[in-house]
């Protein structure tokens, strides 16, 4: 089997600018069914490395979808099927044996937190313990680590063995995002990380995605298209279950747009 850690992350200052960087996710007519329903038809993209990547669109357009044929979820799914290709730093997802191993470098958060019945401290050091990392002080690095890079660090380092379901919302998704950094994903992928968090949460994660990615690739799927204004280097537009338009992000908003409806979307005429 191929390993799926091919062409891994850089160093954060040889980072090259979105529009020169590799392709890190390339999408090929995909399309998503679940039974005889069309959830998306036709997609093809290019995501680069040490990009965000923002997605917006109205709701049932296809974008969470599109996030989990990503990390071969239709595989819990009888009902979902995938067509087309998916290219995962240049290795065709299907073609992998090992699905663990590709998610293991696919990091996803999710738009409610799901915590685990776990302390703090056991939520992000779980997945360095499958992986074999049994040593307290590796794992004591790791978990400070994640938890600094999710912005949670200071305000949970005196309680560490609390359980996770105890802390606020906001925090919540904060441990999410530290658990799925714990994996040491070379993407991630947020899917309305922001439904049910408050405002000065939600303005603090967003500076640590603007941190995480010097080390990684972010998809960001929102409903806020503010967000994705401030985040997103280029931005796709979901509508009626297809990729209607995909470009750099500040023209979706200010300049010459392909479609109407983007920017009457922008513009929040519909949605």
């Amino acid at each position: 089997m191929v390993n799926p850690n091919t062409n891994l992350k850089v160093e954060a200052e040889e980072v090259p600018v979105a529009e020169e960087a590799p392709v890190k996710l390339e999408i090929n007519d995909l399309t998503i069914k679940y039974g005889q329903h069309t959830a998306l038809k036709g997609v093809n993209l290019e995501i680069r490395e040490h990009e965000v990547f923002g997605i917006i669109g109205p709701a049932n357009a296809g974008k969470t979808s599109f996030l989990k044929s990503i990390n071969r979820m239709d595989t819990f799914d009888t009902n979902m099927s995938v067509e087309g290709q998916i290219k995962f730093n240049g290795l065709d997802i299907q073609d992998l044996k090992n699905i663990y191993a590709l998610r293991s470098r696919i990091g996803v958060v999710f738009p409610l937190p799901v915590g685990l019945p776990l302390t703090i401290y056991e939520n992000v050091a779980l997945s360095p313990r499958l992986r074999g990392i049994n040593s307290k002080s590796e794992l004591d690095v790791i978990v400070e680590r994640c938890l600094t890079r999710a912005a949670l660090w200071d305000e949970v380092k005196d309680r560490l063995n609390s359980l996770g379901s105890l802390l606020s919302g906001g925090q919540q998704q904060r441990l999410t995002i530290a658990r799925a950094l714990s994996q040491d994903p070379d993407l991630l992928m947020l899917d309305e990380f922001s439904i049910a968090v408050d405002p000065v949460t939600t303005m603090r994660i967003e500076d640590v995605l603007k941190e995480l990615k010097k080390d990684m690739t972010i998809i960001l799927v929102t409903n806020l298209v503010q967000q994705a204004r401030r985040l997103a280097d280029r931005t796709a537009f979901f509508l009626e279950n297809e990729c209607v338009e995909v470009g750099n992000t500040e023209d979706l908003f200010t300049g010459e747009v392909k479609d109407q409806r983007t920017r009457d979307y922008v513009e929040g005429k519909f949605g």
